[in-house]
């Protein structure tokens, strides 16, 4: 029963020192980030950048409410109805516009007659209706 023990202890110091041999890992030294910063101290968007590098301010983007998202033309003619009988000013979308579907783009004025509450009435009344916030340039009412 010694010998047993007074071998683990030996095995014990044997691998202690085969431990210390390897190089024990260090953590690299990191250089802040202030150091590697020049004088361009802010990040800026290419287009609020003149061409001369100078900072222009950009001009507000308005942002519309699409409300759709429907498979067939009968379900988004039927809510532009229900959208002119709550006055609610609504131009269709072409298909590729906004998405797959058949969208239709709400005024700036409507959007302010349509809250949270009338968004939850709309989807109640049409089953697929989804409703997203975009960028209003780009997308042309269909003709």
């Amino acid at each position: 029963m010694r010998w047993l023990f007074l071998l683990l202890v030996v095995l014990n110091v044997f691998y202690y020192v085969w431990h210390q041999q390897e190089a024990p890992l260090r953590a690299k030294d990191v250089t802040p980030l202030n150091l590697y910063r020049g004088p361009q101290q802010d990040i800026r968007l290419l287009s609020e950048t003149g061409g001369d590098g100078r900072k222009v301010e950009a001009a507000p983007r308005q942002q519309c409410l699409f409300l759709g998202g429907f498979s067939d033309e009968d379900s988004i003619a039927r809510l532009q109805q229900r959208l002119v009988a709550m006055k609610v000013n609504a131009q269709s979308v072409p298909k590729d516009a906004a998405g797959s579907g058949y969208w239709l783009a709400v005024a700036p004025d409507g959007q302010r007659l349509l809250g949270d509450q009338q968004l939850q009435n709309l989807s109640k009344e049409f089953n697929e209706l989804k409703h997203k916030i975009m960028l209003c340039e780009g997308v042309a009412p269909a003709e």
